[in-house]
């Protein structure tokens, strides 16, 4: 039997926005999932644990007890605390924040999900780019849950709401962002995956005069209007970006880039209105994919992430606590429209 000194187990962080009870649960599971306690090991006693982090007796007594009723830890009267079993045989329980729910989130979280084992739940919540909303929905989940999956979306200083979590338990997700490098993160590198995507198409593209890309700005990532001007530009191809589809008349010999799917079935019945053939009058191509693409107006042509993919890799980072920094894989799926 060891006696295991404060220092190699507790870890108390006044700023951390997590209730300090959860902290002290959290602190000796850690430490028996890193090997620094053992079966049999004795743990600092109660008061030890008081007068060393300036926490109230009730505060720690509620822990304690609470690690009894999981098993892990047995009290000897008179003697303290002991660590009864290493076998952390409990539900675990992530956080998942999305950004909004469409069909490509819900082929991710399918996805990721079907991936874990039956002792794993997953709360998912959406934040609808509201960052009021996000920064509750961060706040009230803190020390609640084994794991913390984040879209951050366009939000910038995202960092001062996140810090609040336990920084080894979250994964950035979608974004790769400045304040958040010291994270782990699979993510989409939007500018790149353009032009990867129009390189890969160059053969398709030669047939048109003009590439329009409509960019409504807001939610949508800047990068990916980024890419569209590099490449064009570095191919001498002409080029236009527009914010607004509204008044637009298209003509034949242009292909058109759309982010939303709103705005796809806007430009299949602008085609049609103008009597233009998809993939030889017009083109035209959307961005993330799904399985109704593939059948409207004979098939849409997509650059997309694959998110299923970044569902199984978000899954297995977890599962390994990942702290590496990844980029989805992307492609452009070829259609008819194109």
């Amino acid at each position: 039997m060891n006696y295991v000194k404060l220092k190699h187990i507790f870890q108390i962080d006044e700023n951390a926005g997590i209730p300090k009870y959860r902290q002290v649960i959290s602190s000796v599971y850690k430490a028996i999932e890193q090997g620094n306690l053992k079966k049999g090991d004795k743990i600092p006693s109660l008061n030890e644990i008081c007068q060393s982090f300036d926490l109230s007796r009730d505060t720690v007594m509620v822990a304690l007890n609470e690690l009894k009723a999981r098993g892990v830890v047995s009290s000897v009267p008179g003697k303290g605390y002991y660590i009864d079993s290493t076998v952390l045989d409990y539900e675990k329980r992530i956080f998942v924040l999305f950004d909004e729910l469409n069909v490509f989130k819900e082929d991710l979280y399918n996805s990721f999900t079907s991936q874990l084992d039956n002792k794993t739940s997953v709360d998912i919540y959406f934040h609808h780019f509201n960052f009021n909303l996000f920064e509750k929905l961060v706040t009230e989940a803190a020390g609640k849950y084994s794991a913390y999956v984040i879209m951050p979306a366009t939000f910038d200083n995202t960092n001062q709401v996140i810090r609040h979590l336990p920084h080894d338990r979250v994964y950035i997700l979608d974004r790769e962002k400045a304040d958040l490098e010291g994270y782990p993160v699979i993510y989409q590198d939007f500018e790149q995956d353009v032009i990867d995507a129009l390189q890969d198409g160059k053969d398709l593209l030669k047939k048109y005069d003009r590439l329009v890309m409509h960019f409504p700005g807001g939610k949508e990532p800047e990068g990916r209007v980024d890419g569209f001007k590099r490449f064009c530009e570095e191919n001498e191809i002409e080029y236009e970006v527009i914010y607004s589809l509204s008044n637009r008349k298209v003509k034949k010999g242009e292909a058109y880039f759309v982010m939303s799917d709103r705005n796809l079935v806007r430009m299949v019945k602008k085609a049609a209105e103008a009597k233009l053939k998809l993939g030889e009058d017009l083109g035209l191509v959307s961005f993330n994919d799904t399985v109704l693409k593939e059948v409207v107006a004979g098939g849409i042509t997509t650059i997309s992430t694959d998110f299923v993919q970044m569902g199984k890799t978000l899954a297995k980072m977890i599962s390994d606590r990942s702290k590496l920094q990844l980029s989805n894989p992307s492609s452009l799926i070829r259609r008819k429209s194109l």
